[in-house]
């Protein structure tokens, strides 16, 4: 439901005359922590700096603007909530009061006064910076190791940094069953795809787009994929196999051979 309201309203504002007037790729990547492990779903999109109008055009958008951040936001809120109430939910738990008639429809229409945020960041400066921003969300866990600096009489204590008090770096300490609780609430269903892509990143047909693209950009086709090696060697220079001892010899890997094999 968040992955389609979201991708909704950012499509249907990108494909107004108004703004852009065009179909842009985006990318979708959910993130359900915040610093101190709480419950904070949010996603986070990458979109082009343009899209294709009428199949052909490409359509750039503005050096500082893609789409007016208000109207996405009223627009998300506006279609959100409209899944939402006509989703068939069962409450239980804490939440069990609004299965009260009445009371679910009332925290509805409460939501809709409320202010929601959108937040939309300045562009990348270039492709690589962009594989940096996307490297730190597609397989992060909710805390990583480095964070952690103690774990003593059932207290884990762990590095964050809160931001509405300006970013300032803290320490927390949790007992250590109330932090596994907040660490397990970050682990998504199977199946579950945590990385989307919609209008002209969509699977279906997406080679035929950016094709489209990059002739409508005069833009070169990608170069193919390096194997491993050659990146190794890349960082390593050629040698990268040469014998450390002996500066000449080349290293090959040697294993056990099975008993009906023999060695050349």
């Amino acid at each position: 439901m968040f992955f389609k309201a979201a991708s909704e309203s950012l499509l249907g504002l990108a494909m107004d005359s108004r703004h852009l007037g065009a179909v842009p790729g985006l990318t979708g990547i959910l993130h359900t922590w915040g610093q101190n492990l709480s419950y904070h779903p949010h996603i986070h999109f990458i979109a082009t700096g343009g899209g294709l109008a009428g199949g052909s055009q490409w359509i750039p958008s503005r050096r500082k603007f893609f789409v007016p951040v208000r109207a996405l936001s009223k627009l998300f809120r506006g279609k959100f909530l409209a899944m939402l109430a006509s989703a068939k939910l069962q409450f239980t738990g804490p939440a069990a009061g609004l299965g009260i008639p009445g009371h679910f429809d009332s925290l509805i229409s409460s939501l809709y006064h409320k202010h929601w945020v959108v937040y939309c960041r300045p562009p990348f400066e270039n492709a690589g910076k962009v594989v940096q921003y996307l490297a730190r969300y597609t397989h992060r866990v909710a805390i990583s190791n480095n964070r952690i600096l103690s774990l003593a009489e059932g207290v884990v204590a762990f590095n964050w940094r809160d931001y509405r008090d300006g970013g300032k770096a803290k320490v927390m300490r949790l007992g250590a069953v109330e932090f596994i609780r907040r660490f397990l609430m970050h682990i998504l269903p199977p199946g579950f795809r945590k990385v989307r892509h919609y209008g002209i990143l969509a699977p279906r047909g997406k080679q035929e787009r950016l094709a489209i693209c990059r002739k409508a950009t005069c833009t070169p086709d990608p170069a193919p994929p390096r194997t491993a090696i050659e990146i190794l060697k890349g960082i390593f220079g050629e040698k990268l196999d040469a014998c450390p001892v002996c500066k000449t010899g080349r290293m090959s890997r040697a294993s056990p051979f099975p008993a009906n094999r023999i060695a050349c």
